[in-house]
């Protein structure tokens, strides 16, 4: 769509993960029954991918020149801001993974032309590392205003967990700070969701309505500014969007700011 495109996508994927959004991309028929299924799950998720960086790229833009001189990007995955935002021209983007992801991952992305000022990648295994030490080890500066991007991780994390997290970002957040963070709510496709991620290794353990995840957040000093559905966002990007998104009410996006 007009709004949306990024250039890195295919080079940060695995390779037999390339071979088949290349084939999706070219509209080839699927091969088998699985491949099937595979390319219409895949259709809703790119969907809901795009509604979701949208906002969060959106998010980003909207942060005034001094939150970007930092971007840490919390479980960042392939991730591809610092290859394809042009607005982190003036920005440290730390990348948090587990040091695993990150060895595949580097590879790939030398291959793209960096646009962020500097990447920093920041190894953490969140079950036995200190993040507040690995950002402090990789020059993080606490006193200087940060963008954070917490997305497609919470709802897998437990209460404890997510306290634990958004303390260290506190922490770390000087005033005016800006964080954008997906999460799950009640909602009757989240079932099927669940079903699906549990089968594939990665349950549920989280979720929150919206006065609760505003509460959270306040509690550790962040005022939410903003906090819509996936559908809402698929809605005002346009009509395909939004029917192709209509019953993803479950997963939302809150950003807000340290005061």
């Amino acid at each position: 769509m007009a709004r949306f495109s990024d250039a890195t996508a295919l080079a940060l994927l695995p390779a037999d993960r390339r071979e088949e959004a290349l084939r999706a991309i070219a509209e080839a028929p699927p091969r088998t029954l699985r491949e099937r299924i595979g390319r219409r799950v895949l259709s809703r998720l790119a969907r809901m991918m795009i509604a979701r960086t949208i906002e969060i790229d959106d998010a980003v833009r909207s942060a005034s020149p001094t939150v970007h001189s930092q971007l840490v990007i919390l479980g960042a995955g392939l991730d591809g801001r610092a290859w394809r935002m042009p607005e982190l021209r003036d920005t440290v983007v730390f990348e948090v993974d587990h040091p695993d992801t990150q060895r595949e991952k580097r590879p790939r992305s030398a291959s793209l032309e960096r646009l962020a000022r500097e990447v920093r990648f920041v190894s953490v295994d969140f079950a036995r590392d200190s993040l507040d030490a690995a950002l402090a080890a990789a020059g993080h500066d606490a006193a200087a205003p940060t963008t954070w991007i917490w997305e497609g991780v919470v709802m897998y994390l437990t209460p404890d967990e997510i306290q634990a997290t958004l303390a260290v970002v506190a922490r770390r957040s000087a005033p005016g700070s800006v964080l954008s963070v997906a999460y799950h709510t009640s909602a009757p496709y989240r079932f099927l969701v669940a079903i699906w991620v549990r089968r594939v290794g990665e349950p549920l353990r989280s979720k929150f309505t919206r006065e609760e995840m505003r509460a959270l957040l306040l509690r550790h000093g962040f005022s939410v500014c903003r906090d819509v559905s996936i559908a809402e966002i698929g809605a005002s990007l346009s009509a395909d969007l939004g029917a192709a998104l209509k019953r993803m009410q479950h997963l939302r996006l809150a950003t807000a700011r340290k005061g």
